[in-house]
């Protein structure tokens, strides 16, 4: 049998290539130059507010290596070691002691750190810091990333049903997961500078009394207990995003609740007033308050007495004000529904206006009141009766801005400034995400509701939602902002 030298040959030399890939020719491909070291996307990782015993979310940063030879990383670990109360994932690994040994990164390559954080509680009404560091070792050279996080003691309610009369503390924030119940007959008092943080599809239901009464300085906050931002489109909050938790619902048919100072905001119902007794009238006073961003209704309210005066009720994606037998009045108030000005929101706004006034059957008579008011949105009609009898509609409005194509020719409507195509209403109807600005429903300077309100009625209302004088200028502006030049 002939041997073919060539194989003798080649075979050797393969050899060699694949013990040089593997062996002692490392040292040509790695660099031990105490100089040639790792670079970070970050040098110091922040987490927002985590609530204490509940896990945070993930945050990253990148590991870089710019240099054009490997580096063995000897070590990566965390200072506090298996005490930490932060926990390590390096490129998809864990440790129970958040230690990492013998890491190769090659030349011009990256990996991902990833950090999770519980805080323990700490017995403190104010947010404490937690810090720890990431040290790396590299060819003898200490480097680290520094972690940041604050702890937020709060108290936990789950599925929890309140059988009594019954005041909440302002010291701590709640923490609300499955529901919080209020009682038949029963009243929740919630004083200002309370904050209830809803988990996803938690809901605060009524079936007694609610009394939450805040502050200018101290308001009161209804809001998704998610603090950190949207991963995939940082630095957005979650707080920006509507669906995060359920939804206000207030149902006893001799009810009696006050908002006052209230912001509600990004979960799938603001305020769900609904009575299905035609024997009974409930009330509702909403003072000073913001209902904001929701997947289906602002303000639901079926057979009942509802005030609503210097609030803003906006962005939904149906019905911002839905109403439908009572007596309802809206006093210094901005309706406005721009829930497309985002490009992030859960879903898309349906076809439905802005307010909807309903006359049914099985509803008590209706009469409705909109004084020095702005009702607005991105459809061409936001305002709809739809009354049996329209021309006998128990309703008044006046001194207001509304945004409807073809205005009401009824006696109901006086001193309204209806829609035009060139209007400009307000200073922020979209979100810009480039330029990181919210919505901001002030008037423009060229808006047409300034100077549109009743200065009789306004006078009632002399500071704003922002707290502004409507009065200086003897030209109040319809609904909850006051126009002010830019300083």
């Amino acid at each position: 049998m002939r041997c073919n030298k060539s194989f003798f040959i080649f075979y050797p030399v393969l050899f060699i290539l694949a013990a040089c890939s593997f062996g002692s020719c490392d040292d040509e491909l790695f660099t031990d130059n105490p100089q040639k070291t790792l670079a970070f996307s970050t040098d110091t990782l922040t987490f927002d507010t985590v609530f204490t015993t509940i896990g945070s979310t993930t945050e990253k940063f990148l590991v870089y290596n710019r240099n054009n030879r490997a580096l063995h990383i000897s070590s990566i670990g965390l200072a506090g070691g298996k005490n930490s109360q932060f926990r390590l994932n390096v490129d998809g690994n864990t440790s129970a002691d958040n230690q990492f040994r013998n890491i190769d990164i090659s030349a011009n390559d990256s990996l991902y750190i990833f950090v999770e954080v519980t805080v323990d509680p700490n017995n403190a009404d104010s947010p404490i810091l937690i810090d720890d560091s990431v040290v790396f070792q590299t060819n003898g050279v200490e480097q680290r990333v520094r972690l940041e996080a604050f702890g937020q003691d709060m108290i936990l309610m789950r599925n929890k049903t309140i059988l009594n009369d019954t005041t909440l503390s302002a010291q701590r924030p709640y923490l609300i997961y499955g529901y919080l119940v209020v009682d038949s007959a029963k009243t929740l008092n919630i004083p200002a500078g309370c904050q209830l943080y809803f988990h996803n599809n938690a809901d605060l239901i009524v079936y007694g009394n609610l009394k939450a009464e805040g502050t200018f300085e101290k308001p009161i906050e209804m809001r998704g207990d998610r603090l950190d931002k949207v991963k995939f489109m940082d630095p957005v909050p979650y707080n920006y995003i509507a669906g995060q938790w359920g939804g206000l619902y207030l149902l006893w048919n001799k009810g009696n609740h006050v908002l006052r100072h209230v912001n509600i905001n990004s979960g799938y119902v603001g305020v769900s007033f609904s009575n299905n007794d035609r024997n009974f009238l409930p009330s509702l006073e909403i003072t000073d308050c913001r209902i904001h961003n929701f997947v289906y209704y602002g303000l639901v309210a079926q057979n009942g007495n509802v005030t609503v005066s210097n609030s803003e009720i906006s962005n939904t994606g149906s019905y911002s004000v839905y109403l439908s037998g009572g007596k309802h009045v809206f006093v210094q108030s901005t309706i406005a529904n721009y829930y497309n000005g985002n490009s992030f929101e859960p879903t898309s706004r349906d076809k439905n206006p802005a307010v909807m006034i309903m006359g049914l059957y099985r509803t008590v008579p209706m009469e409705t009141e909109f004084q020095n008011c702005i009702i607005s949105g991105g459809l061409e009609t936001e305002l709809s009766i739809a009354s049996r009898f329209i021309s006998q509609y128990k309703g008044v409005f006046s001194n207001s801005y509304i945004r409807r194509k073809v205005p009401y020719e009824l006696s109901q409507f006086q001193n309204i400034r209806w829609y035009a195509v060139q209007d400009t209403v307000f200073k922020q109807a979209r979100f810009d995400y480039e330029k990181k600005r919210y919505f901001d429903f002030t008037p423009d300077s060229v808006s047409p509701a300034r100077g549109l309100a009743d200065p009789e009625i306004a006078k009632h209302f002399p500071l704003d939602l922002n707290g502004n004088s409507r009065l200086e200028d003897n030209a109040p502006d319809a609904g909850a902002y006051e126009w002010k030049p830019t300083k």
